[in-house]
């Protein structure tokens, strides 16, 4: 049976497409997957409308349907589109600079983490000199946010809404996976970050491995990653804490200024 969309659409065929697209944007955010009741709360829109434009998204691949619980994330071709993407604006690349001057200058082990919903993904690990090296994150890990340095800076700069919707949505994780964790323990650790202005990790992934992280943003303000660097406990006094933490704001700043112009440049040749 054809789903009717009996709500008022006065710019027809563009009024559609931005509310596919803002649906689209709605389930990036989400993490592993989103129902339909919770875009349809988000978004304002009726059910059938909401339906109809999944089924679109759906069609065009960018959006598929679990068989089992029935909710929606994101499809192959997003996968597809987020690579072409990630060609033209190559985070990594842009920050590879930054993360080689932080690994060379500490002596420790530095890390690139973006955000993907409310979860961070460690894109890149540089290691310093030192001998002794941790190894509480890989390039591929992901975690809950508020959980290590780089993803709880992450989650300290977003709004006060952001994070504590991020934070209730990582409830189980953090109580089936990290034991060291719980809500109240990451509520207390933003707080504390957000005073302090950079993250502090204090060995609760693994134990004797600390770790320092600051956010990066888009020129717009908008939360992207962050930068971290992870060393012994010995290694991370209060002393060094603050000295890292500057090194770290700084090539933050630099890296920030260097997507502001990438982004610009390509804008001027659209």
């Amino acid at each position: 049976m054809d789903i009717i969309d009996t709500e008022p659409d006065s710019r027809g065929g563009a009024q559609s497409v931005d509310r596919a697209l803002s649906l689209l944007t709605r389930i990036s955010r989400a993490g592993d997957s989103v129902s339909i009741g919770a875009l349809v709360a988000e978004t304002g829109l009726s059910r059938p409308t909401v339906r109809r434009l999944l089924l679109a998204l759906i069609r065009a691949g960018l959006v598929e349907q679990d068989a089992t619980t029935r909710d929606y994330a994101l499809g192959p071709e997003a996968y597809l589109v987020g690579l072409m993407a990630q060609r033209r604006f190559d985070i990594v690349d842009l920050a590879i600079d930054s993360l080689v001057k932080l690994s060379a200058e500490s002596g420790d082990t530095s890390f690139l983490t973006l955000r993907r919903g409310a979860y961070g993904v460690c894109m890149h690990r540089e290691d310093g000199d030192f001998p002794i090296r941790t190894q509480a994150l890989q390039a591929g890990d992901r975690h809950p946010l508020g959980v290590g340095a780089g993803s709880l800076a992450i989650l300290a700069a977003l709004s006060a809404a952001e994070a504590d919707a991020a934070i209730a949505q990582n409830t189980c994780a953090l109580t089936n996976y990290y034991p060291n964790y719980s809500p109240a323990l990451v509520h207390r650790l933003t707080a504390e970050t957000r005073a302090r202005g950079w993250s502090l990790n204090p060995g609760l992934n693994v134990a004797n491995s600390w770790g320092i992280g600051v956010a990066l943003r888009a020129p717009g303000g908008a939360v992207i990653g962050a930068f971290s660097i992870a060393a012994l406990d010995v290694r991370l006094g209060p002393d060094r804490q603050e000295t890292l933490a500057a090194l770290l704001a700084t090539q933050a700043r630099i890296f920030e200024e260097r997507l502001g112009r990438r982004l610009s440049a390509t804008a001027a040749l659209a």
